[in-house]
């Protein structure tokens, strides 16, 4: 089944949303969670790598600063992300459906 990856904004954002259509205890039980909406919540934290953090030119020292002043150290990021496990394609659908325009919205 899907699992759609989501940024923690745009899950407090989808979230803040389906509590205007869902009681707030739909989100204390998963099991609940998962047979009504058909899904459930897990946070998700990895280290991204970018191969460009490092490079040859002689100013490899002042792009190496940059990096690590928006979160990188030694080539990597660590990246904390909501990720929404579906047991379901038709509720998978439906949610992509009704919440699409909290996705794309730019943070």
């Amino acid at each position: 089944m899907p699992t759609l990856k989501l940024t923690v904004k745009q899950w407090q954002r989808i979230r803040k949303e389906m509590h205007n259509d869902y009681p707030k205890t739909m989100f204390m039980i998963r099991d609940k969670m998962k047979r009504v909406l058909g899904f459930t919540v897990r946070e998700h934290q990895e280290w991204i790598t970018d191969p460009k953090a490092y490079t040859e030119e002689p100013t490899a020292f002042s792009k190496l600063i940059d990096f690590e002043q928006e979160g990188w150290h030694k080539g990597k990021r660590h990246e904390h992300s909501i990720r929404l496990d579906f047991y379901s394609e038709n509720k998978y659908t439906m949610f992509l459906l009704k919440y699409s325009e909290f996705i794309n919205k730019k943070d």
